[in-house]
């Protein structure tokens, strides 16, 4: 995770080590990031899981469409399996992008008002417009490190206006080994990579996330990639969101993440990044797009 990315320090470390990700407020401590410091965990499974279904389709090239970029991070327009053409399009980023600064362990943000805008992206990384955010339907640093705005327009209408269409939100858990792209809205900038395993634990500062996605070492995110889209290539849809990186092979410190496993051992991969998984999210949400923390299934911390 990073500290926000803002205006001339954008500008400045841009060509250079850059955020992995930023957030929250002017003067908050944030993790950021996923320039080279992506602000989220990584997300630790086994690895004999299988593609089945619809997210077993051939592979496609993944392009920038359905991409956003926030004022400080990355993010992308998302669409639950549930999701209608006429419901409220949400996007999805980090929990420590948010712009209310980055929640405490333990702290949950549910449907709080929020006006905040997002730049839509073409699929080759130009700017399309903005869309605008009416409600933070979900945000968290526990467990996870996600956020999820409600948008004032439908995807119906996204479609007309820009053209593009969200990303479909995969609902089995990430394998092993498959290839990835994790797309930055911020930067317009492709990582590819693969999933090289899963920490069980991932701990930054005071924050401890689960199962997380540990990239393979291509993949050298940096800040203001925090809250991309980690999108299979198999399936070409969101398996992850990116957030965070071992910077300097420091233990468990801000912008330092270190893996703990189920026997509480612990382990520092220094330059490599994390993400944090999302296949469990659209069992949160239900008609309209609207968060349902009691629906079966649902398993992300409650407030």
């Amino acid at each position: 995770m990073r500290s926000p990315l803002v205006g001339a320090l954008a500008t400045a470390v841009l060509g250079t080590a850059a955020l992995v990700g930023t957030a929250g407020t002017a003067g908050a401590a944030t993790p950021q990031d996923a320039a080279g410091h992506t602000a989220a965990p990584s997300l630790q499974r086994t690895a004999d899981a299988t593609l089945t279904g619809a997210d077993a389709a051939a592979p496609r090239a993944v392009s920038f469409a359905g991409t956003v970029a926030l004022s400080n991070c990355s993010g992308s327009i998302v669409r639950m399996p549930t999701s209608a053409d006429d419901d409220p399009a949400l996007v999805m980023s980090n929990g420590h992008c948010l712009e209310t600064g980055m929640p405490g362990a333990g702290e949950v943000v549910v449907d709080r008002p929020s006006s905040r805008s997002f730049t839509v992206l073409s699929a080759s990384a130009g700017n399309l417009g903005t869309v605008r955010a009416t409600k933070i339907a979900y945000g968290t640093m526990t467990d996870t490190d996600v956020s999820v705005y409600e948008l004032s327009s439908t995807y119906a209408q996204i479609k007309q206006r820009f053209g593009i269409k969200a990303l479909d939100m995969a609902t089995t858990h990430p394998v092993q080994g498959a290839a990835i792209s994790v797309v930055s809205g911020y930067w317009k900038k492709t990582y590819n990579c693969n999933v090289d395993g899963f920490a069980y634990r991932l701990k930054e500062g005071g924050w401890t996330w689960k199962d997380s996605v540990r990239y393979t070492a291509a993949c050298k995110v940096i800040g203001g990639t925090s809250g991309s889209p980690v999108v299979d290539v198999a399936s070409g849809k969101v398996a992850a969101v990116n957030n965070t990186l071992n910077e300097s092979g420091q233990r468990c410190t801000l912008n330092n993440p270190c893996e703990v496993d189920a026997n509480g051992q612990v382990s520092v991969r220094r330059g490599i990044g994390y993400a944090q998984e999302t296949y469990e999210i659209p069992k949160c949400f239900g008609t309209g797009n609207k968060l349902d923390l009691g629906r079966p299934g649902c398993v992300l911390p409650k407030p």
